[in-house]
Formats: C-alpha cells, sequence, structure tokens
C-alpha cells in the first residue's frame, strides 16, 4: 500500500506532452503528488494561489507571462513555495534572472527522472538544487561578483512586476488593445505603461523593447521570428 502522498506539486509549462511526461513520472514516486497543470506563467500564478502546492515546477519560456516573472509574482505573494525551474536553456541570462527572481532550483530538460524526483525532495527541504552546467554558472558568478561587460543585469532597471508583464507581451507582438484585455486594464492604463517602460529603459521603439526581452530572458528568441 502507498504511503500518504507528502510532497505536493504545480507543473507550469506551455507543451501538454512535457506536462503529461512529467505528470506521469512523478506517479511512481510515492511522496510525490502532482496537483495542478498551468500552460502559462499567469496561470501557475493564479493556480499557485488557488492550490498552495509545496513545489512549482516551472518552465521559463511561456506565453504571456514567462517563468521568470512568475517566479518572481509566485515568490512576493507566496514565499514559503519552493520553485523549481525546469527548462531547456542554460544560457546565463536564464540563470541569473531566475537566481535573481527567487527560485530554488534550476535543472536541464535532459535530466533523469530520478534527478528531478530528487530536486523536488531537496527543494522542498529548503535547499537548492541545480544541474551540473548550471552550478558552474553560479561558481563563476560568485567568483565574478562585479557585473560583467555587455551582460544585461536582471532588473537593473527596476521594473514592476505589471511593467515585465507588459513588456513580454509588447514583445510578443500583442497590440495595445490585446494586453488591455490580457491584463484586465483600460488601453489608456497599457500606453502608460507603454511610456514608462521606454523611460525607464532609455529605448524608444517597440523593436528595441523586444531585443530588450530576449537579451534578458523574458522571451526566447524565437518569438521575434515570429512576429516580425
Amino acid at each position: 500500500m502507498n504511503s500518504k502522498k507528502q510532497i505536493t506539486v504545480l507543473i507550469a509549462d506551455d507543451h501538454t506532452i512535457v506536462r503529461e511526461g512529467i505528470r506521469k513520472l512523478l506517479e511512481t514516486e510515492t511522496d510525490i503528488e502532482v496537483i495542478g497543470e498551468a500552460d502559462t506563467g499567469r496561470k501557475a500564478v493564479e493556480l499557485t494561489r488557488k492550490l498552495h502546492p509545496n513545489v512549482v515546477i516551472m518552465d521559463i519560456a511561456m506565453p504571456q507571462m514567462n517563468g521568470i516573472e512568475a517566479t518572481r509574482q509566485i515568490r512576493q505573494t507566496t514565499p514559503d513555495i519552493k520553485i523549481l525551474i525546469l527548462s531547456a536553456h542554460s544560457d546565463d541570462a536564464y540563470v541569473e534572472s531566475v537566481l535573481v527572481a527567487g527560485a530554488a532550483g534550476y535543472l536541464i530538460k535532459q535530466t533523469s527522472a530520478q534527478f528531478l524526483a530528487e530536486a523536488i525532495r531537496e527543494v522542498h527541504k529548503g535547499n537548492s538544487f541545480y544541474s551540473p552546467s548550471v552550478s558552474r554558472h553560479i561558481q563563476k558568478r560568485k567568483e565574478n561578483s562585479l557585473s560583467r561587460k555587455g551582460f544585461p543585469k536582471p532588473n537593473a532597471s527596476n521594473l514592476s512586476s505589471r511593467e515585465m508583464e507588459v513588456l513580454q507581451l509588447i514583445a510578443e507582438g500583442d497590440a495595445n488593445k490585446q494586453i488591455a484585455s490580457t491584463l484586465g486594464i483600460s488601453i489608456k492604463t497599457v500606453e502608460k505603461h507603454r511610456d514608462h517602460l521606454m523611460h525607464k529603459l532609455n529605448i524608444h521603439e517597440t523593436a528595441g523593447l523586444t531585443r530588450y526581452a530576449i537579451a534578458t530572458g523574458i522571451i526566447e528568441s524565437s518569438v521575434q521570428l515570429t512576429i516580425v
């Protein structure tokens, strides 16, 4: 007879096959229970508040709200919930951004099922857990505490959560009306956020905002190809 599940998990990934695969893998673990799934960062934030899982397995590249901003919002409102990043990307910009956002662990998607389960248990205990390539980045980061030339500093512009959401939607090619509908705000408010973004970032055209979003890991570079 299986023992009672102890660690509750929410899976956030925009690919259905990935979510189903992770769920299947974790169903074999007697101490881990998947209690929800989200296909956008926005849904991940909403379901986290509703279900209050112990651990959120978070992808980075998701529409509407990416995993970096979702991690930041979850950590702000429910800091006891642990975020475990599971991404295909190990670029410095992504790693740096999620560490600043408050993720407890970072795994590359090529990792084994056993490694994933171990990571869930470790972050649930309050420990950190990283894939070897990510650990090397963190070590390098400690050795080079000063900002590196040409590397975009996450949150250096002090953007608010709402501004980060608007920035991603702009970079994904949404018009002001679409952004207003998605966020439940007025078009005039969207325009104000756009103006604030341009002022804070010293960027004065949409293409520049998109390049900034790519450079800082807010969206994938492939997204730009679909909106040009």
